[in-house]
Formats: C-alpha cells, structure tokens, sequence
C-alpha cells in the first residue's frame, strides 16, 4: 500500500464526554467491535478486578475514573482506526485539551438521563474553536431519560451544535424496544439478554411496510413513522461536506453498556470521518500527504509499565512516514535523535513498530529529552502550535515525608511534572517546592503515583496561592523590577525550565502589582512568546 492509501484509511479520533456518561464502556465496545478484544471489562464495578481495557493506571481502577488518555488501536473494515480515550473528569482536563490537539474528529457521549452536562459543554467548546469534526452518541437509552427530541433541543441549544439524526430510538427506558438507523435504513431490536453479543439489523426501506407493526406493534410502528416524518421536516438532511467543516453534527441514539447502537456508529463513523488533516505550524501549513516525515509530542507518560522505569512520548504523525532507526531533528533541541523501540499501543500492550503513517500515534522510549509540544521532522525548523498550556488553580507545599528517599522524591516530581500533570515551582527565598494543579483531585493522583511508581512518600501543606503569574520586566536593570524583586521576594519563584514566577495571594494583589509596576509584565500562561 502506498502512502496515500495509508493516509486515507487511517481514522484517528477522540472520545469526549462528562464523568459516568460510558465513554470508557463505549470505547472498550468499539474495540470489541475490532476484534481488539474478546470480552469488554466490567467498566462499571470498580469491585471486580478486570476493570476497563483502557483504564490501566492502577489508581484508575480503584475510583474507577479515567485519569490519563490511553490510545487504543484497531483494525474495523480496513480502516486503521485510533482511538484516544480522555478523562472526563474536570480535574483532568488540562490532559483532554491537548489530546484533542492530536485527533481528527470527535465523538460527545451524552447520557441520556442527565443530558448535556457542564463538562461536556467545556470540551464541546475547544472542538467548536477548533472546527473539529462532531458525531454525538446519546447513551444509556436502555435506562428511563428525557424525551429524544427534547434532548435533541438540548444539545442544539446548549452545545451550540446543528444536529441532524442518523438513528432514533423506539421507546426508552422499559418501553425501549430497539434503533431505527435511519443512516443505513435498519431496524435494530434490542432484546436486552445479552451484553456481548449483537443482533444484526433488519434491512427496512419500506416504513408503510405492515411487517414493522407485526414485529414493533401497532402503536410504536405508528409512533415511529410520525416521528421519522417530523425528523425529515425539522432537521436538516446529512451533509458530509458540512459535517467536516464541523458545521453540522450526526446523532446517534444507544446503550454501550448493551453494544446497542454501537456497531451503527462505527460504521457510519468509517464511512464519513475525516483521514488525517493538515496542521498548522508556527512557518506554514504541513500537509498530511507531504513525504517529508513530522510530528509532535501531545503526551508524556511515566512508568507505564511499573517493571521498567520507562517514559513514553506520546508522537502524533502529521505527516511522511516514521520508521524506526532512522534519524529525526528534534527541533527545539537542534540535535539529531532516532528511535529503535518505537511503541503502537493497544491500552498498556505495546508492540514495536518499523513504520507508521500519519494519524498514527507512537510512543518513543525517552530519557528526558521531551517536552509537551515539541516536534520532530526530517530537517524542517518549525514548531506546531496549538498545544495549551495553563495557570494552575490550586496549591499546595510538597513536603518529603521520609529523608531517606529525598532523591526518590526529586526524581518523580520531576517525571511527573514533564507529563504536564501540574507545575512545579521553586521558591526563591527558601528552595521550599509548591505544587500547582488545575484540579485538586491531581493532589491525590500525585502522591499515589509518587509513592507506588517512585517509592517516595510527601505530604502537602496549604500555601494561600491564588495565582501563578510568570514575569517578563521590559528591562531587567531597571529600578522598577529592582523594587518589584525586593518587595515580592516572598513571593518569586523559579517553575522548572528556570522562569521567574509571582505567586500572588489574591486577585488583587495581581491587580495592584500591575498597576504599581507597570514595566514588570505579568502573563497567566507560560508559553508567552
């Protein structure tokens, strides 16, 4: 196959959503599906043991959320299909922003009890900036939830979205009898027995035919076709050229947990998802079907594999074609680096790869040569942009609870911060070492991994932090930044690549710092060119 060819069979996505709404049961259905697997875990009882396939942290499967993206790959139809599965809980979602910096289109899974949830809004919102490509899943519908067309109306007005319907459920909850896929002009009957096997759809093209009252009843027959007439007049018809724009986004209606609904996604989903897209770098437009080989790290992870003290750089191919023992620029560093264990994932399970195209996410073998967002390419200086980074909100002193392992200690914070989980700030005046993190529940993550993956235990300390500002003076001599030193020197600190950064106590000593010392500029992001 060439390299084209490659390209246009590779689909890479995201799957996003609000905590328990099964997008991680979704995602070991869709891999049931492939072939991945041969039975999905129990996703939803953290008591038995088997947990999620793409859930492998163990601090994971003990509260039984997802806390790191995992990329799962998997053969369905000769389509090549990468699945990266995000944490849904906000404490998390500094990790969720930048996957979707790596993906081609999307997936929103939506419960179909709760409707659209505060979380769900918040994602939606980068894909929409973004103009990522959208098909949202309505899960659960095997449970009593809101009406369809209400929801339908929800997700228009809350998530801002034009839905168009490619299935529709007949009945809910204990009324649920099963899908019409309007897309492939099916009925799908859900007997409800079985959560591991699936019926195949009857072909139905013909909705006046008598049979469908003799298999649905008289009543949800009728009820059917006055809802599908009311489909076809209030929403639009499905147009691909729109969906890829993401002007317009696909519903479809199911139960994951049952493997109900899911087979239709998927094969609607390989049919009119987009193949790897271009991407913009900081000098021009790179092209998937380039030759020239580029890409870039999204993701760092530590210790996946807790016999080896490994770190993997999580590559996702823009374009050309990586292949293993052959030199690459990393870019930022200006050296040459080449890779002979590059990883494909499957969850934890990593084979060795001797080439991969573009949509394609590697994991290379690091030793601390990698940053979130650098880039490698054959030659080419440039970098890709679009990779967040962001201002902590919560604080803590990090304190080493046993002296014996202080180097322990300094080892794993230092793995553990490059993985973009938090920031780790020096202070100035006595080396005492703060901890800042988007969402308080990274605390727990922390020390757990730190204590598990390390063998170094810490205990935090509250610090009345309310803002982490970097500070750039317009001159380094001048009498200002002299005084601004001098009277915040409780306060500065170095993060890890050496910045100087203000800790200030509240919004309003953000405020009168900015006022009083004008020259002495303060930025909320790190990554201030």
């Amino acid at each position: 196959m060439n390299l084209l060819q490659e390209i246009d069979r590779r689909r890479t996505f995201g799957i996003i959503s609000h905590p328990d709404a099964g997008k991680t049961t979704l995602t070991e259905k869709l891999l049931l599906f492939g072939g991945a697997i041969q039975e999905a875990g129990a996703v939803k009882s953290n008591k038995i043991k088997k947990g999620a396939t793409s859930d492998f942290m163990e601090i994971e499967r003990q509260r039984g959320i997802s806390v790191a993206t995992s990329v799962l790959a998997f053969i369905y139809k000769d389509k090549k299909i990468n699945i990266l599965d995000t944490p849904g809980h906000k404490d998390f979602a500094e990790d969720t922003f930048r996957t979707l910096t790596a993906v081609d289109s999307v997936i929103v899974v939506i419960d179909v009890a709760k409707g659209v949830e505060e979380q769900t809004e918040k994602l939606v919102e980068v894909c929409r900036m973004r103009n990522i490509p959208m098909i949202v899943f309505i899960n659960k519908l095997d449970r009593e939830g809101k009406d369809a067309f209400d929801l339908l109306d929800e997700v228009e007005q809350k998530l801002g979205l034009t839905v168009v319907p490619l299935s529709f459920p007949i009945g809910m909850g204990y009324d649920f009898k099963g899908i019409y896929n309007i897309w492939g002009k099916k009925l799908n009957l859900f007997s409800g027995d079985t959560k591991q096997t699936v019926s195949e759809g009857i072909e139905f093209t013909d909705l006046e035919d008598p049979e469908l009252d003799e298999i649905i009843g008289n009543k949800a027959a009728s009820t059917l076709r006055e809802e599908l007439e009311l489909i076809s007049e209030v929403y639009p018809s499905f147009d691909k050229e729109a969906y890829l724009k993401g002007e317009l986004q696909p519903v479809f209606f199911g139960s994951a947990l049952n493997n109900f609904g899911v087979k239709e996604l998927l094969d609607c989903f390989i049919d009119i998802a987009p193949s790897p897209q271009p991407k913009m770098s900081d000098t021009r437009l790179v092209d998937s079907r380039e030759k020239q080989f580029s890409g870039f790290v999204f993701k760092i992870h530590a210790n996946m594999d807790p016999k080896h003290r490994d770190r993997l750089a999580f590559v996702k191919i823009v374009s050309g074609v990586f292949k293993r023992n052959t030199n690459y620029l990393h870019v930022k560093l200006g050296k040459k680096m080449k890779f002979s264990s590059p990883n494909a994932f499957f969850a934890e399970k990593k084979e060795i790869v001797e080439e991969s195209f573009p949509g394609d996410i590697v994991g290379l073998h690091d030793t601390g040569n990698f940053k979130i967002g650098d880039t490698l390419t054959e030659g080419e200086i440039m970098e890709f942009k679009g990779i967040p980074s962001f201002s902590p909100e919560h604080f803590r002193y990090v304190n080493n609870s046993d002296p014996m392992k202080a180097k322990q200690l300094a080892k794993g914070l230092d793995q553990l911060m490059d993985e973009g989980v938090a920031q780790l700030f020096t202070l100035d005046l006595n080396n005492r070492k703060v901890i800042g993190t988007v969402g308080a529940l990274q605390f727990e993550v922390i020390q757990y991994r730190l204590e598990h993956e390390y063998g170094a235990i810490c205990s935090y300390e509250n610090v009345n932090v309310h803002k982490a500002c970097w500070v750039a003076p317009e001159d380094q001599h001048n009498d200002q930044f002299k005084e601004f030193k001098r009277v915040k020197q409780r306060y500065l600190a170095r993060d890890k690549k050496g910045r100087l950064v203000f800790l200030a106590d509240s919004a309003f000593t953000v405020q009168m710092t900015q006022e009083k010392y004008p020259t002495v500029k303060l930025h909320f992001v790190s990554e201030f060119k």
